[in-house]
């Protein structure tokens, strides 16, 4: 990030890239402390938190969650050892390869990643309250844009 994306300044005085990439990065600070702060409600570390969110509706094979975590295998595999010690996720041979394992929510954790997605909804909706439909459906678009042009160049 350049030095003039990094600092706070007045409007006029940073180009319009430098000033969509200060927003972005400002917003992802945002949306993090409240992640963190609903994560922390819980005894739930951010990283903990992701692997609630990724789970939902999906048993993926340990390989595949390192990969979309951006971790090291025994880094998951530890995480995933905690999680499961809590009572939230459970291991299973996966259909396609008895060899790999998948991972998937409890019902306690599936209770606890609706609780969790409940709180952060209000949380980021009292923050977006005032947009108009027509704010919403452009930020829609463009953040649509954004994750699929990062998906695809991240591998996320």
């Amino acid at each position: 990030m350049t030095a003039a994306a990094t600092k706070r300044s007045d409007p006029e005085d940073r180009t319009l890239a430098d000033g969509v990439l200060d927003d972005l990065v400002q917003m992802a600070f945002a949306v993090t402390a409240v992640l963190t702060r609903v994560g922390a409600t819980h005894n739930l570390s951010l990283t903990l938190l992701r692997l609630l969110g990724i789970l939902r509706g999906r048993r993926p094979k340990m390989a595949q969650l390192a990969d979309h975590l951006g971790l090291e295998k025994s880094t998951v595999s530890g995480l995933v050892d905690r999680a499961e010690a809590r009572g939230l996720v459970e291991r299973s041979a996966s259909p396609e390869d008895g060899r790999a394992v998948c991972v998937g929510l409890t019902s306690k954790g599936r209770r606890l990643a609706r609780i969790v997605e409940g709180e952060v909804a209000a949380a980021l909706t009292s923050a977006t309250g005032e947009l108009t439909t027509q704010d919403q459906k452009q930020i829609h678009a463009v953040f649509s844009r954004l994750l699929g042009q990062a998906s695809a160049r991240m591998d996320l």
